[in-house]
C-alpha cells in the first residue's frame, strides 16, 4: 500500500531504476515499483520473442515534474489540444477556467498522475518504423495502419497475463484515450482508491500550482472526472 506522499508523487522511495529497457526521448531513465518493474522486464522479453521492442517513453514521474507540466501549459509556455487534438490558442481561452479544462484532457493534475504510484507507464515499439522514429504518442500511431499498429495487438492479447491493462482505452468524459499508456494493476486498483480527495487536496494546497484556488474549489468533481473515470482491468 502506498502511502499519501508516494500517491502524490512527493517522495520517490517506493520506486527503483529499470536499467535494462530502451527509454524514449523524453525521459532518461525508466523508473517503476519494484513489482511493476519485474512484470515489465518480463513482458518485454515475450515481446521481444515476437520481434517487438518494448521501449519506455515515461514511467515514475514526480510531483514538481507534474506541476513543471501543468504551470508551463497554464502559462502558454506549453501548447495546449482539444479534444480532437488540435492546437488551442490560450490567448482565445475565456477564463482561467477554460484553461484548467484544456489542461486536464492531456495532463494529470499534479498529485493526480497515475505516474506518481510507480505503476504507469508510456510505452512504444522501438524496432517499429524508420530508423531514428521518435514516437509522437498519439491514437494514430496505435491505429490499424499506424506505426505501431502490431504492437497494439500484441499488447491487447498479452499484457493482462503480465498484470498489465490500458485505464484509458476509452472516452469516458475525462482523459482522452492514450493507447499506449499501461498500469499494474495489482498495484494501480489499491492506488487508485487510496487516492482521495482528500489526499490529493493536501497535496495541492501545499503546492505553487497555477490557478490553486479554482482548482481546489473544483476539486471533488476533477476528481470524480479525471482521476477517477478510468477503464478497470478486465474481469478474470
Amino acid at each position: 500500500m502506498l502511502d499519501s506522499m508516494q500517491l502524490t508523487g512527493r517522495v520517490a522511495s517506493h520506486v527503483v531504476e529499470v536499467g535494462d529497457l530502451c527509454a524514449g526521448a523524453t525521459e532518461q531513465r525508466v523508473r517503476l515499483h519494484a513489482d511493476a518493474a519485474a512484470a515489465l522486464i518480463a513482458m518485454a522479453a515475450a515481446a521481444r520473442e515476437d520481434g517487438i521492442e518494448l521501449a519506455v517513453v515515461s514511467s515514475f514521474r514526480d510531483f514538481e515534474r507534474q506541476l513543471a507540466i501543468w504551470n508551463g501549459k497554464f502559462r502558454g509556455e506549453r501548447p495546449l489540444f482539444d479534444r480532437g487534438g488540435g492546437a488551442l490558442d490560450r490567448t482565445q481561452l475565456s477564463d482561467e477556467s477554460a484553461v484548467v479544462e484544456a489542461i486536464l484532457l492531456w495532463s494529470a493534475l499534479p498529485g493526480a498522475s497515475r505516474h506518481h504510484w510507480g505503476t504507469d507507464l508510456d510505452v512504444f515499439d522501438a524496432a517499429a518504423g524508420p530508423a531514428g522514429y521518435r514516437p509522437q504518442l498519439l491514437p494514430e500511431e496505435f491505429g490499424v495502419r499506424g506505426v505501431f499498429a502490431k504492437l497494439d495487438a500484441w499488447l491487447g492479447a498479452n499484457m493482462r497475463r503480465f498484470g498489465f491493462f490500458r485505464p484509458y482505452s476509452r472516452d469516458l468524459g475525462g482523459v482522452l484515450p492514450e493507447p499506449w499508456h499501461l498500469s499494474y494493476a495489482p498495484l494501480a486498483v489499491p492506488a487508485l482508491e487510496t487516492l482521495t480527495v482528500e489526499v490529493l487536496r493536501e497535496a495541492v494546497a501545499q503546492s505553487e500550482l497555477c490557478a490553486k484556488e479554482l482548482v481546489l474549489e473544483r476539486l471533488p468533481a476533477i476528481h470524480e472526472r479525471y482521476v477517477k473515470a478510468v477503464d478497470a482491468p478486465p474481469e478474470g
